[in-house]
């Protein structure tokens, strides 16, 4: 079966009234309309759980950088990303890259894509008021918000000492890019990772999560950590969140918002006759609501343990409990996902202890959450989820067919390309700001205010006690 997401996934059936067909094409851009308005609450989520977590002199710079990166990428993805998804799932191994400069009258695979990949286009008809395809729209939109979750992943371990346009660069590279070519390879119908190895990851594990988390692991390399993170002997500091009830707060909303992402990972169009994945196997809303509650309430339990009752950690946990087990939650057990979830839960604050004694500053834990839990969601289906048959011609899913586009999604496209483009703005000493603004506080170096002023009158204005209290008082 072949998934058209655009303007192919419109399918009529020629004997059903016409109501029957409306209602059929607006029950699915409904669903991803709104399943795309909720995953929105994962990004208020951000905006508050790294406010949270920054110093209050940092407070108004970093959530201004979450604003900013919905609004870069959601504008990058637009102009370029959505093509990347359709144009790169056979490159470099079952075919080329497919674009403007595609022969049209292809055959074969190329026949399927061609039509999406135009689709795709910032000019095409279907991006915009089309009343023949009522599903292209809603689609980018999902898509969109998975590239800015993938961006903003990288946005919390670089807070408190990025310039903001080294990080917009980053961000741009990592959610318009980098995840995309991954999706196209590892999360599409078409993708060589999945055709030609069988590989199957439906939450994103390491197709976006792993991505992301190991990308902000090269930015951090270079980056280097926080003024007083590490004391003259290298033993690390505590760097408190200024906020930490909000940065908890933050983390929930961010939970809300992955019920809607995993939603929007569910495929259905007109003309289905059950909801599947993206890779042709049988999937529910009844099994993720069931399993994604359960790897969040295993996996706080786990980092509750396992950090020892930090509250920061365990609130973290349930983030990474889902993680762990995404790659197979349309396939696991409810009985599997909790030990699963548990296990990422447990370890994956000695993970972040870990690279904090190593010398990187991760202030949010993303590689511990996001990067070893992205890896640990994706090699798990390949142990627990072995010899699944997934959609016709698909090789069943195995351990090397996990590994491989697990090391490409976390090194190639991952840590790689977060390395090297950060080095490179390091070199042009555009990458970090200067000691002396950051000691004072990003939000008075970027802005000349500070996010909670004592008083609400500008510097500089005169105070005139002319109103006829103060005369009473005089």
């Amino acid at each position: 079966m072949v998934f058209e997401l655009s303007l192919l996934a419109q399918i009529t059936v020629d004997d059903l009234p016409a109501s029957t067909q409306f209602l059929e094409k607006f029950v699915a851009e409904s669903y991803y309309y709104w399943a795309s308005v909720f995953m929105l609450i994962i990004h208020v989520g951000f905006l508050a759980y790294e406010g949270g977590a920054s110093r209050a002199k940092n407070v108004l710079a970093t959530m201004l950088k979450n604003l900013l990166t919905l609004s870069t990428v959601g504008l990058t993805f637009f102009f370029f990303g959505w093509w990347v998804y359709w144009a790169f799932p056979l490159f470099p191994f079952t075919g080329s890259i497919l674009g403007p400069w595609t022969t049209p009258p292809a055959e074969g695979v190329v026949a399927d894509l061609l039509p999406l990949v135009q689709a795709a286009y910032p000019w095409s008809e279907a991006m915009g008021p089309n009343m023949s395809d009522n599903l292209t729209g809603v689609f980018w939109f999902a898509f969109s918000l998975f590239a800015m979750t993938a961006a903003s992943i990288l946005s919390g371990a670089v807070i408190e000492r990025i310039r903001v346009g080294a990080y917009l660069v980053l961000a741009t590279v990592l959610g318009s890019f980098c995840w995309v070519v991954a999706a196209a390879w590892g999360w599409n119908y078409w993708g060589w990772f999945t055709t030609t190895l069988g590989y199957h990851d439906f939450g994103c594990s390491a197709v976006l999560h792993g991505v992301s988390g190991f990308f902000a692991l090269g930015v951090l390399l270079n980056l280097g950590p926080r003024i007083g993170k590490y004391d003259s002997t290298g033993k690390p500091r505590a760097i408190l969140p200024h906020n930490l009830p909000l940065t908890m707060v933050g983390l929930m909303l961010i939970f809300v918002g992955f019920y809607a992402f995993l939603a929007a990972c569910v495929i259905y169009s007109p003309g289905f006759e059950r909801e599947t994945t993206i890779y042709d196997t049988p999937m529910t809303l009844s099994s993720i609501a069931v399993s994604t509650t359960l790897a969040l309430c295993a996996g706080i339990m786990g980092a509750y343990i396992g950090s020892k009752a930090d509250p920061f950690y365990t609130i973290s946990g349930g983030l990474a409990g889902i993680i762990s087990v995404g790659a197979g939650l349309d396939i696991y057990a409810p009985q599997l996902v909790i030990p699963i979830a548990f296990i990422g839960g447990l370890t994956m604050p000695w993970v972040g202890q870990w690279i904090e004694k190593l010398g990187i500053d991760d202030a949010v834990g993303a590689f511990a959450v996001h990067g070893y839990c992205g890896v640990l969601g994706a090699m798990a289906v390949g142990v627990m989820g072995s010899g699944y048959i997934q959609g016709d011609g698909y090789p069943p899913i195995g351990f090397f067919g996990q590994l491989i586009p697990t090391f490409i999604c976390t090194i190639i496209l991952g840590f790689i390309p977060g390395y090297g483009v950060s080095w490179v703005l390091k070199k042009m000493n555009l990458l970090r700001v200067p000691a002396a603004e950051e000691l004072e506080g990003l939000d008075l170096g970027d802005f000349g205010i500070t996010g909670y002023p004592e008083y609400s009158i500008v510097p500089g204005e005169e105070i005139h006690l002319s109103t006829p209290m103060e005369q009473h008082r005089g």
